[in-house]
């Protein structure tokens, strides 16, 4: 008898797993619950999908939360409800975080009317705050630095037009591409000058085994700071508008 239990508890086992895969626990504060959302949306997605959703009472113990944390799914009456995926790997969780952020499951939040007008609407997203960046370097200095050290590859301006690598962009030309900023504050770790650039504090020295193939450049932070200062008042390279190819 005890073998006959041992076997079912085995055979068992499988559907009890799959039943646990297709039962999602949630967890989401009164102030929604009270709306009568759930009562609407979860039936239709259970139909739909044949996994339970199972309302908890704390976000211990849900797989997912909704509340003002998270992805935003939608508005009101009071705020916008975001989505907290807790058991990412969870079939039945990631099968309701799909559905939720989908067409068919968004349209479905948004066409409950209990009192005949809508009560939710689709949350609109974050606006991006845009912080302006202050340089504070010396753009004389950086223009000084600019021709002492990068002269060897790059036209700084016009006193070096002869000078430089043919193949190698100008000051100008790197001023007008979208990222500028980023390119010359960090241009030290962008090939080719980690093999021939130390900036004092910041690069680690260079390999006793592979020394800098030519003659290094030597910078401070302050001084890649005035760099940066100065290219930012320069004027831009006009590349003008791209081939129209007939």
């Amino acid at each position: 008898m005890r073998w006959l239990l041992v076997i079912l508890a085995l055979s068992l086992a499988p559907f009890k797993a799959a039943a646990e895969d297709r039962l999602v626990r949630l967890h989401a504060p009164e102030a929604l619950t009270e709306t009568g959302l759930f009562d609407y949306i979860l039936p239709r997605f259970t139909l739909k999908h044949r996994v339970r959703v199972e309302l908890v009472g704390t976000p211990d113990e849900a797989d997912m939360t909704l509340g003002a944390d998270g992805q935003p799914l939608f508005d009101g009456p009071s705020q916008t409800w975001a989505m907290q995926v807790k058991s990412p790997d969870h079939d039945g969780t990631a099968t309701l975080a799909d559905w939720l952020t989908g067409d068919i499951g968004r349209n479905t939040v948004l066409a409950y009317a209990p009192e005949g007008d809508p009560l939710f609407s689709k949350a609109e997203p974050a606006k991006r705050e845009t912080v302006a960046v202050e340089l504070s370097g010396d753009p004389d200095l950086g223009l000084r630095v600019s021709q002492a050290k990068c002269t060897r590859c790059h036209v700084v301006e016009d006193s070096n037009r002869m000078s430089g690598i043919g193949s190698t962009p100008s000051f100008s030309v790197l001023r007008s591409l979208p990222d500028w900023e980023q390119r010359f504050a960090a241009f030290y770790v962008l090939n080719p000058h980690p093999s021939f650039t130390q900036i004092a504090e910041v690069t680690p020295p260079f390999d006793e085994t592979r020394p800098s193939p030519i003659v290094p450049v030597h910078m401070t932070l302050d001084e890649v700071e005035a760099v940066l200062s100065y290219v930012a008042g320069m004027a831009a390279a006009d590349l003008g508008a791209p081939l129209q190819h007939q």
